[in-house]
């Protein structure tokens, strides 16, 4: 395989099709970030009489162009046969004429494997565009994909995810027919690194069938995926969420505020109001604790209370702080100071009391973590004055 990257003193010339479509818009914004490449883009504004003139400047070309949701099914073999087609022959006639080296990447479908007429035509796509290989100056890749998901899939249409991101986002409902019915998913993102480190000189991973594979590759029941978005879509009431931060939740999780419609980029959550000053939780997990921030006027003086196993960690981040602790057993005493100048983290330890007071002239402003959800009725709180 010819690495692209290392053609010095030019820049890389990459054709993507169909990029105004789902994946073709995501990879444009990817492919944009960098400035080694020349990107050229077919559209449906183009016809396929103007695609060999847009091989002849070309060195990478992804083929993403197709139909999946046609008004007739003889549109199939145009806009996936056909046109894949063209494209084979031109690449091959430009790779004759020139001696260029030229690397093609075929978006596929794990539809190819049905004998209904779209499965059969992303089929007959990978047949004719299969020729490419026995070409000395072509590489060729072609990716089975199955369910692509990620921000700007078009809802209503051909991907249940998108649908159901659509419609939680908005307070809608969603048709749920057979709960157990198994999706395989992969995310965008990682559908374009796999093209891109081809586009860098790297092999592809290979399905024992022989076709290119991204990877990871996730499995939800439709069921288990409307629960999931619920639990997104309630977590602004609830504050609550769940582990995203990797895997399948983080990008569902991505996937789903990016359906969000403007109106509810923000949200409000409750505040709690004393004469101390005013204490908000922003955010509840399941494993790791919630985030919270508290208030406190000058002089005024929070906590006063031990626990036996929670912890927390402190920052304040306006104002000035005086922490003082003591031994529950030994009545050894500790104190420091802190302030929103100089970023530091004080933890409460278990088994000493603790308590903050605000030592400066304006009211101060501390960002709380603590290791478990506040239980009402276990607390683990316990009332002590320092």
């Amino acid at each position: 395989m010819v690495n692209l990257q290392r053609q010095r003193n030019k820049l890389t010339r990459v054709l993507i099709t169909g990029s105004d479509g789902f994946i073709g818009q995501n990879l444009r914004l990817l492919l944009s970030e960098r400035q080694d490449l020349e990107v050229q883009c077919f559209t449906k504004q183009h016809t396929p009489a103007q695609l060999p003139e847009f091989v002849k400047h070309t060195d990478f070309i992804i083929h993403l162009a197709g139909v999946n949701r046609p008004q007739h099914p003889d549109e199939f073999q145009a806009g996936n046969v056909q046109l894949t087609q063209t494209l084979a022959y031109a690449v091959a006639h430009e790779a004759k004429a020139s001696g260029r080296d030229i690397t093609v990447i075929l978006a596929s479908s794990t539809q190819a494997e049905q004998d209904n007429p779209y499965g059969l035509s992303k089929r007959q796509a990978e047949e004719v565009i299969s020729k490419l290989a026995l070409e000395p100056c072509v590489s060729l890749h072609v990716f089975r994909l199955p369910n692509v998901f990620g921000k700007w899939c078009k809802p209503n249409y051909n991907s249940v995810v998108a649908t159901f991101c659509h419609n939680m986002a908005r307070d809608l409902p969603v048709q749920v027919h057979d709960p157990n019915a198994l999706l395989s998913l992969v995310h965008v993102d990682d559908v374009l690194s796999h093209f891109v480190a081809i586009m860098d000189g790297k092999e592809p991973l290979l399905s024992p069938s022989g076709f290119a594979q991204v990877l990871p590759q996730y499995q939800i029941t439709v069921g288990q995926l409307a629960q999931t978005l619920t639990e997104f879509r309630e977590s602004r009431i609830t504050l609550t969420l769940q582990g995203v931060g990797v895997g399948l939740q983080r990008v569902l999780y991505s996937t789903y505020v990016s359906y969000l419609p403007q109106q509810a980029f923000a949200y409000d959550i409750p505040q709690y109001q004393d004469p101390r000053g005013t204490f908000v939780e922003m955010l509840k997990t399941g494993t790791t604790g919630q985030i919270s921030y508290f208030t406190a006027h000058p002089g005024v003086t929070r906590g006063g209370h031990y626990h036996h196993a929670k912890t927390e960690k402190f920052l304040v981040i306006k104002g000035q702080a005086q922490f003082r602790f003591r031994h529950m057993q030994t009545n050894e005493m500790h104190s420091l100071e802190t302030s929103g100048d100089k970023p530091k983290v004080v933890e409460t330890i278990p088994g000493w009391t603790h308590d903050i007071t605000n030592t400066g002239a304006e009211d101060m402003l501390v960002m709380v973590w603590a290791n478990e959800i506040f239980d009402r009725a276990h607390p683990d709180t316990y009332r002590c004055p320092i």
